[in-house]
């Protein structure tokens, strides 16, 4: 049983394998970007979360020994530390340390 093919045909097969191979690339390229996406959003929603625990948290702190004691180094203390925290860690944030330390895949270290 041979096959006979025209160069016409062998162009429009190859073309095609091409679109197939072309779409499937795309598609997963598409669901790399959704997946991505997904897990910045769910990465927000996580780090609120945290923050407001975390706030609740030191406010009630706060409140118990503003309320309950009259020492005025522990209410200084009470009052500073969360201050302090939030200082360094809005420091750290703002302060850039590198330059071009972006890289992209295939790049070499």
């Amino acid at each position: 049983m041979a096959i006979n093919l025209t160069p016409t045909e062998i162009l429009v097969g190859a073309g095609g394998l091409l679109v197939l191979v072309w779409m499937w690339r795309s598609g997963a390229r598409r669901a790399r970007r959704a997946a991505d996406a997904a897990r910045s959003s769910v990465r927000v929603v996580s780090l609120a979360g945290r923050v407001l625990l975390t706030t609740a948290g030191m406010v009630g702190a706060q409140w118990l020994i503003v309320t309950h004691t009259s020492d005025l180094t522990l209410r200084l203390v009470t009052l500073a530390l969360p201050d302090m925290i939030a200082a360094y860690v809005l420091i750290r944030a703002l302060t850039v340390t590198e330059l071009g330390t972006t890289r992209r895949r295939g790049d070499r270290r």
